[in-house]
């Protein structure tokens, strides 16, 4: 394990720079890619990094909150089965953290260079990581105030635009449909329905 980032005074990219970086995103392997960072939040705005995790179809990633973590989404208010693994693209974490070790910050548990763009990965998209699977869902996967006081506003912004929805520069939920261990530096197929 890692240890947790520190909040530090927040630094926040500026919009050109964020403009300026785009391209290195839009750029992210398509078909084929690797996990480049784990994150476990074993407690509201607590972000552990490690190197491997097992992922189970009924809680998710083992030590993470996400099933103790209640949804206005379900009818009883229980853990979201279509939002239990988020998945962000690693250069457009980068990109707004400005550094990797601010990345976890970002509040997301799986960053892989890959395509999460909603050409490359439509609803039902499948994310095979060898013995892990995860199912692209149609849960909409957007930032919140957190995200905009540590990355600031021009961050949340960027990818509230018609490009940063279409990259899904904030990320995608996913769901569990096998599980097993997760490894920083898997390979990850796509696979299309």
């Amino acid at each position: 394990m890692q240890p947790a980032p520190v909040e530090h005074e927040p630094f926040h990219v500026d919009a050109a720079t964020l403009e300026a970086g785009l391209p290195h995103v839009r750029f992210s392997p398509s078909d084929e890619g690797r996990v480049q960072l784990l994150v476990v939040r074993p407690a509201v705005d607590s972000r552990v990094a490690v190197r491997e995790v097992d992922v189970d179809v009924e809680r998710g990633l083992v030590g993470d909150t996400w099933v103790e973590r209640g949804s206005s989404r379900t009818p009883d208010g229980g853990p979201n089965p279509e939002a239990q693994v988020t998945v962000m693209n690693h250069r457009a974490a980068l990109l707004v953290a400005a550094s990797s070790d601010r990345v976890p910050l970002c509040g997301d548990q799986v960053y892989v260079d890959l395509d999460l763009s909603t050409a490359n990965l439509p609803t039902g998209t499948v994310l095979d990581f060898g013995d892990v699977a995860l199912e692209v869902t149609a849960a909409p996967h957007t930032g919140c105030a957190k995200f905009s006081a540590r990355f600031g506003v021009e961050a949340l912004r960027i990818t509230a635009t018609t490009e940063g929805r279409f990259l899904r520069l904030r990320g995608i939920n996913s769901r569990v449909v096998r599980g097993g261990l997760l490894r920083t530096g898997d390979r990850v197929t796509v696979v299309r329905p």
